[in-house]
């Protein structure tokens, strides 16, 4: 007799090939979603650190934001020393020249003739005066041409003076105060 399979084995073999699939597919999702959560933890981690590095980076740079606002304090603070310094400086190098021009003043003044205002603005003296006449006025002049501490004497006004010095001359007059070489020479010695 002939045999006959009367089972459904394709069924079977479809319920069997099925359930492979299922299995397959079950196990390919699980992967995957190990994957993708190794993956997300990875890039997480990576994040993390990128943030950490940042952190630091932007700590430092206030850090340094602020050590660059104190040596711009410093700075500031050096030029404000470096420029008292420098009028201190000045005014000490300029002392002695000061006690020569008042002593040269008084050298040049003729008898008969008195000051009565010196006013002195960058190298020039201006100078209110009263002399006895006008020839003292003349002498006092020829005293400042000749000294080597003023140059270029100029007389801008002459008038009579008030009652009460009858006789006497007011004058108004400029001159240019100058340095001999002599002392320019004393002082580089120094």
């Amino acid at each position: 007799m002939a045999k006959i399979n009367l089972r459904p084995w394709r069924e079977e073999l479809r319920a069997e090939k099925q359930q492979q699939f299922v299995v397959m597919l079950v196990g390919t999702v699980v992967i995957a979603a190990g994957l993708g959560f190794l993956w997300k933890n990875h890039m997480e981690s990576k994040i993390a650190y990128q943030e950490s590095r940042n952190a630091y980076i932007q700590t430092a740079a206030r850090q340094l934001d602020a050590q660059i606002k104190e040596i711009e304090d410093l700075r500031r603070k050096r030029d404000e020393l470096l420029a008292r310094m420098r009028v201190i400086q000045d005014l000490q190098g300029k002392r002695p020249v000061i006690v020569r021009v008042f002593d040269e003043l008084v050298k040049t003044l003729p008898d008969g003739v008195y000051y009565t205002d010196l006013k002195k603005v960058g190298d020039s003296i201006a100078v209110v005066g009263m002399a006895e006449s006008n020839s003292r006025i003349s002498g006092l002049m020829r005293h400042f041409e000749e000294s080597d501490w003023f140059t270029a004497p100029n007389l801008t006004n002459v008038a009579a003076a008030d009652s009460r010095r009858a006789g006497y001359s007011q004058f108004n007059l400029s001159v240019e105060q100058q340095t001999p070489a002599t002392e320019i020479a004393g002082e580089n010695q120094k």
